[in-house]
C-alpha cells in the first residue's frame, strides 16, 4: 500500500497532467506528512544543543578534535543562528533527498540524529578550521546559498567518513611500471568513493615495438578493460559500481579501436560496458575536417623517442605538419577526417560516448600554460588543470611523481545569489575560502601524485546551479539574448570576486600557488583577457543580476594591483559540475543547463517521487522550456557566455531528438568548438513520440552506466 506522503506526491503529477496547475500546497503536504509519518518517529530526541553535540562526540559519530577547535558557547550559538532562519524544505524531493541520503543515522538505521540545520552546523565547523568568523559566515552562506559538493557535505565532522572530494585525474606513462601503480591508485580512489579518469594517450599502440621487438604491444584497449574491471571490484563496498574514465588522443593509432569499444556489436573482449570514454580532440583535427582531408595517425612511442616528449605533452596542432613530414615518425594509418568523425557520432547516438575535450580551446585559455599542459579531463568533464606525468620506476629506485588532480566542488544558487545575497562579492569570498579549505584538508597520502598536486596547486571548483530556474523567476527564455547577456554578467562576476578573494587568502597565507610567478596572472595577461571580451549586460539581464554587480574595466585594473602586490592562492577557482544529487537538496534546477522535465518524475525501487521545477506555474509554463525544446546551438550560446570567464571547464550534455542524424551532430559540436567550448559531456537522446523521459535505460544498445548517469544527471561518483 502506498504511503500517504507518496500518494499526495504524486497527486500533484495527476492533477499537473489534467489541468496543467502545480499544486505545490499538495506537495507541501506530501512534506508534511513525510515529517510526521517517518521522520518525527526516527528523529533522535536532545535536550539542548550541548545535549546532541556531546552525545554525537561520546557516542563517536562526530570528530571530537573538530568541536575542540572551539568553545562549547560559541558552538550552541551557532546552532541556534542555524535554527533561527526557521528553514522549511519546499519540495518534497529536496526533504526526502537529505533525509534518505545526507542527514547522518544510527549505526543500527533505527534513529536519525541529524536535521538539515545540524549538517549545516557540523559541515560549517569542520570546514572552518577552528576560524569563528568563517564558521558563522559559513552558517548563512550555507542556508542562503552555497552547497558543498556531495562528498564534502556529506562527510563532513563525521568520525567514520569517506573524503571530502571524490573525482581525479590521473595520467599514466608508456611503462609496466605506471600502468601496474596506476592501476592501484584507481582501486584505491574507488574504494575511497572517488570517480578517476585516466589518461591513456602516451601508451603507445597496438602492434608497436617494445624491447626492438615489432609487434609486440597491446595497446590501450586492454588496458582500459582492465580498468573497468578494477573498478568492478574496487565498488565502495558493494554499494555501488566504481567510476571511471579513460581519455585517447584522437590522432593516437589505436583510436578506432577505442572507438569500437563502446559500440553495442563490438566483441566482449574489448567491449567497455561500464567505462566512461573520451576522446582528446586538436584544433588541426577540425581544420582537416572542414577540408575533407585525410589525417595521419601517430604512435606516442615514436614521438617520445624522436623528441623526448610524451604525445599529452605537445600540441598536435603546432606539430602536426612536422610529423607529417618527419621520416621518423612512422604515420600508421591515413583516415579521412569526416568519417572518422561520422563514426564517433554514430557511437554518441548509440551510447552517449565518447566525452570531447577541445585540447586546443583548453591549453590556449589556460592560465597555467607555462607551467604544463591540460592533457585530459575529469569523469564529468568540467575539469581543466595542468598535470605533469609521474615517472614510476623499479622497486630499487625511488619514483619521480609529477601532479595529477583532485576535484573540490561547490555550487551556487544563482537565483539566491540574485535575488537575495545583498553582499556578493562576501558570498563568494566565503565560498572560496570554504573550498580552499577542502583542498588544504583533503590527503590522498597512498596516491602521491594526487597530493603533489593538490598540495601545490590549492585548485577549487566553484560552480552555478539554478540557471534555468532564475531565468524562469524573470520570465527570459532560456537560451535568449537576454539569458545569454546575463550568463556573460554573472560569470564575469563570479570570476572576478572569486580571483579577489583568491589574492586575500595568497595575503593571509603569505604564499601563491606554486608556479604563480610564471602564470598568466602574475603577467597580466588573465586580467586583460576579462576586460578585453566585457560586454554590458543587456537592460533585462541587468535586472536579472539583482544583486550582483556588473564589473567594470577599472575593477580589473585594480584587481591586477592586489594581484601584482600578494598574489594569487588557488592555481583553479572555477568549475561548472553537472549538479544532480544537491540541487534536488536545494530544489534548484541542476547546474546551468535547460532542465530535463518541467515535473521531473524519479522512480525508486517501489515508489515514485514527483519534482516540479522550481517557480514553474500554468502562467509561464510555455517559457520554461525543457531541454529538448531549446535549440542545441542556443543552448550552447549560453554555456559559451559563461565559458569565457571560467578558468576551468563547463560539463555540457547535448540534447537531440531522434529526428536527428550524424551531420547535423556534428554540426552541432562544430558550433560549440568555434564558440569556445571546452568539453561536451554526454549526448542525450529523446525519442519524439514519448510523452516524457523518465529512464534511459532503454537507450539503444546503452551502457547500465550510461543510462544510471543519464537519469542521475550527475557523476556517478557524486551522486547519491
Amino acid at each position: 500500500m502506498m504511503q500517504q506522503f507518496l500518494k499526495l506526491n504524486n497527486e500533484l503529477l495527476n492533477e499537473y497532467e489534467t489541468t496543467g496547475v502545480i499544486d505545490r500546497n499538495k506537495d507541501m503536504e506530501a512534506t508534511r506528512s513525510y515529517f510526521l509519518d517517518v521522520l518525527i518517529p526516527k528523529l533522535r530526541s536532545y535536550i539542548d544543543h550541548e545535549d546532541k553535540i556531546k552525545f554525537l562526540v561520546e557516542a563517536g559519530y562526530y570528530e571530537k578534535e573538530v568541536l575542540e577547535m572551539y568553545d562549547m558557547d560559541f558552538i550552541v550559538s551557532l546552532y541556534e543562528q542555524a535554527y533561527a532562519y526557521k528553514f522549511r524544505f519546499s519540495t518534497f524531493m529536496s526533504a526526502s533527498k537529505f533525509y534518505d541520503s545526507y542527514a547522518m543515522k544510527s549505526r543500527d538505521g533505527k534513529e536519525i540524529l541529524e536535521r538539515y540545520e545540524d549538517r549545516i552546523v557540523i559541515t560549517a565547523l569542520y570546514l572552518a578550521r577552528g576560524d569563528k568568523q568563517l564558521a558563522t559566515e559559513a552558517v548563512d552562506a550555507i542556508i542562503c546559498g552555497y552547497q558543498p559538493a556531495t562528498p564534502t557535505f556529506l562527510n563532513s565532522g563525521k568520525q567514520a567518513r569517506g573524503e571530502l572530494v571524490s573525482c581525479f585525474i590521473l595520467s599514466l606513462d608508456d611503462s609496466m611500471n605506471s600502468i601496474g601503480e596506476n592501476y592501484s591508485y584507481c582501486l584505491e580512489l574507488s574504494r575511497l568513493g572517488g570517480g578517476v579518469s585516466s589518461n591513456l594517450t602516451d601508451l603507445r599502440c597496438e602492434g608497436d615495438p617494445i624491447k626492438g621487438v615489432e609487434n609486440a604491444a597491446s595497446g590501450v584497449v586492454p588496458v582500459a578493460k582492465q580498468l573497468e574491471m578494477g573498478f568492478g571490484y574496487s565498488n565502495q563496498l558493494g554499494q555501488r559500481q566504481g567510476s571511471g574514465a579513460v581519455y585517447l588522443n584522437i590522432f593516437h593509432g589505436d583510436i578506432e579501436a577505442f572507438i569500437d569499444t563502446k559500440k553495442s556489436n563490438a566483441d566482449e573482449k574489448i567491449r567497455l560496458a561500464t567505462l566512461s570514454t573520451g576522446i582528446v580532440i586538436p584544433a588541426i583535427f577540425f581544420e582537416l575536417m572542414e577540408r575533407d582531408a585525410e589525417m595521419a595517425l601517430f604512435s606516442p612511442y615514436d614521438i617520445k623517442k624522436e623528441y623526448g616528449l610524451r604525445m599529452s605533452e605537445i600540441s598536435i596542432t603546432e606539430m602536426y605538419y612536422e610529423l607529417l613530414d618527419n621520416p621518423k615518425i612512422r604515420k600508421l594509418k591515413y583516415l579521412n577526417a569526416r568519417d572518422l568523425y561520422t563514426e564517433i557520432k554514430k557511437s554518441q547516438f548509440e551510447s552517449g560516448y565518447p566525452f570531447e575535450m577541445n585540447d586546443d580551446t583548453m591549453n590556449n585559455a589556460n592560465p597555467l600554460k607555462a607551467i604544463g599542459r591540460i592533457k585530459n579531463t575529469n569523469l564529468c568533464t568540467e575539469i581543466a588543470q595542468s598535470q605533469k606525468t609521474s615517472v614510476i620506476t623499479d622497486k630499487n629506485k625511488p619514483n619521480i611523481y609529477g601532479f595529477d588532480v583532485s576535484c573540490n566542488l561547490g555550487s551556487i544558487d544563482a537565483h539566491a545569489v540574485c535575488a537575495t545575497i545583498r553582499n556578493f562579492g562576501k558570498f563568494v569570498d566565503t565560498a572560496t575560502q570554504l573550498l580552499s579549505n577542502v583542498s588544504d584538508m583533503t590527503s590522498i597520502v597512498n596516491v602521491p601524485s594526487v597530493e603533489v598536486g593538490n598540495d601545490r596547486m590549492n585548485a577549487i571548483g566553484l560552480g552555478l546551479m539554478n540557471f534555468e530556474g532564475h531565468c524562469t523567476f524573470h520570465n527570459v527564455l532560456y537560451g535568449s539574448a537576454d539569458s545569454v547577456s546575463f550568463a556573460d554578467s554573472l560569470g564575469e562576476a563570479l570570476d572576478y570576486y572569486s580571483l579577489l578573494a583568491s589574492t586575500k587568502l595568497a595575503q593571509k597565507h603569505g604564499h601563491s600557488f606554486e608556479g604563480f610567478e610564471i602564470s598568466e596572472y602574475a603577467t597580466g595577461e588573465y586580467t586583460a583577457r576579462q576586460k578585453a571580451q566585457h560586454i554590458d549586460p543587456t537592460p533585462t539581464a541587468r535586472r536579472m543580476l539583482g544583486y550582483v554587480p556588473v564589473i567594470s574595466v577599472e575593477m580589473w585594473d585594480s584587481l591586477q594591483k592586489q594581484i601584482d602586490m600578494h598574489g594569487v592562492y588557488n592555481a583553479y577557482r572555477l568549475a561548472i559540475a553537472p549538479t544532480g544529487s544537491i540541487s534536488y537538496v536545494r530544489s534548484c534546477t541542476a547546474s546551468v543547463g535547460p532542465v530535463n522535465q518541467k515535473v521531473e518524475i524519479r522512480d525508486y525501487q517501489d515508489s515514485r517521487t514527483v519534482y516540479p521545477m522550481p517557480f514553474l506555474t500554468k502562467e509561464n509554463e510555455e517559457n520554461y522550456l525543457d531541454a529538448y525544446e531549446v535549440s542545441p546551438f542556443a543552448m550552447i550560446d549560453v554555456y559559451a557566455a559563461l565559458q569565457k570567464h571560467v578558468d576551468q571547464a563547463i560539463s555540457m550534455t547535448l540534447y537531440i531528438t531522434d529526428d536527428w542524424n550524424t551531420e547535423m551532430l556534428t554540426k552541432a559540436y562544430y558550433y560549440a568548438f568555434k564558440k569556445g567550448i571546452k568539453s561536451v559531456y554526454y549526448v542525450r537522446q529523446k525519442q519524439k513520440k514519448q510523452k516524457r523521459i523518465l529512464e534511459f535505460a532503454s537507450v539503444r544498445g546503452g551502457a547500465s552506466q550510461y543510462a544510471q548517469n543519464q537519469s542521475l544527471g550527475e557523476c556517478e561518483a557524486c551522486s547519491i
